[in-house]
């Protein structure tokens, strides 16, 4: 398979998970939150406000929306960075559209409510898991969903220092705080309430992304003790198709010298390398342990801003110090 096959079906790929991802959202939000009137953070869960507080269309409120922050990003973030966002709304625009046409309503026009009376909270924390599960698919296969993450993207291309979570909680707190200028859900008391249940639907939605993306990027260190150290190292590098680094080791109590292996890999490929070193040395010792974060070449970026200013500045002192 050429280079360019393995770009296309790795696009594809994407694309695929993303438009999955975006069902997984599409079936929590309409059966889980809608029916309870339970608003959440993003464009989506402005758009539900709008719809709770008018009854006009969530989906056309959601597109709207996202239509101007597009036309105002495209000069700023270009169209190779918002093209799979484009894809997301637009796909998300028909799904929560479609979702709404085949779903049975209430008398008031909102969707039967699946848990039954009374099971608002239970309903939030089940829409929440699926929500974050689904938004975690979507980020994981370099998609997003639009509306904030425009507007955080955007910012930080100007202000680095500007971390994009910061900017995605300030806005959902903005977005769940504006239920309290809404008389249409009640008094003060009842809408104090649907606030801080959206700042649950808010934690719960990100602890439950975060969890997804950690666990998958979660990485683990291999030290591998074994006299057919040179056996295992093929098999990793042919096999496994990971680096692998040997290390020179003295035995205190033995006195005799060893190799060891050292290896950085993904968690989920853990029972993969323990049948690999258990089938060439079932005697090997094994130490496995989880490491913060592994960055680099195969594993996460070094998500870092650094000043072109100040690396120029410190590469000419070290040319000066080296007589340069």
């Amino acid at each position: 398979m050429t280079i360019d096959h393995k770009i296309i079906l790795n696009e594809a790929r994407d694309y695929l998970f993303i438009a999955i991802g975006l069902l997984l959202y599409t079936i929590a939000f309409t059966v889980f939150l809608m029916p309870y009137q339970i608003v959440a953070g993003g464009v989506t869960g402005l758009s539900a406000i709008i719809y709770y507080a008018t009854g006009f269309h969530l989906e056309n409120t959601y597109i709207i929306i996202n239509g101007i922050l597009l036309v105002v990003a495209l000069k700023i973030l270009g169209w190779k960075f918002l093209m799979k966002t484009i894809f997301a709304i637009f796909t998300l625009y028909f799904m929560l559209m479609f979702a709404q046409e085949i779903i049975p309503k209430q008398e008031n026009g909102l969707p039967f409510k699946l848990m039954g009376e009374g099971q608002d909270f239970m309903s939030m924390i089940i829409g929440c898991v699926i929500t974050g599960i689904a938004l975690a698919t979507v980020f994981m296969n370099n998609g997003s969903t639009g509306g904030t993450d425009i507007i955080a993207a955007s910012v930080n291309k100007f202000h680095p220092n500007v971390s994009l979570g910061n900017v995605l909680i300030a806005a959902d707190f903005c977005i769940i705080g504006s239920c309290m200028f809404f008389p249409q859900f009640g008094d003060y008391m009842e809408r104090a309430h649907k606030v801080m249940f959206g700042f649950c639907v808010m934690t719960m939605e990100n602890y439950v992304l975060d969890y997804v993306m950690n666990a998958r990027r979660q990485s683990v260190q291999f030290m591998i003790f074994s006299s057919k150290w040179q056996e295992i190292a093929n098999a990793i590098g042919t096999e496994m198709n990971h680096g692998v680094t040997i290390l020179d080791g003295h035995g205190w109590y033995t006195g005799h010298q060893m190799k060891v292996l050292c290896i950085l890999a993904r968690k989920n490929e853990s029972v993969n390398m323990f049948r690999l070193i258990k089938m060439i040395d079932p005697r090997a010792f094994v130490s496995q342990s989880s490491v913060i974060g592994v960055y680099g070449e195969g594993f996460d970026e070094m998500r870092v801003n650094v000043k072109k200013k100040k690396m120029k500045i410190r590469y000419s002192r070290e040319r000066t110090d080296a007589g340069g």
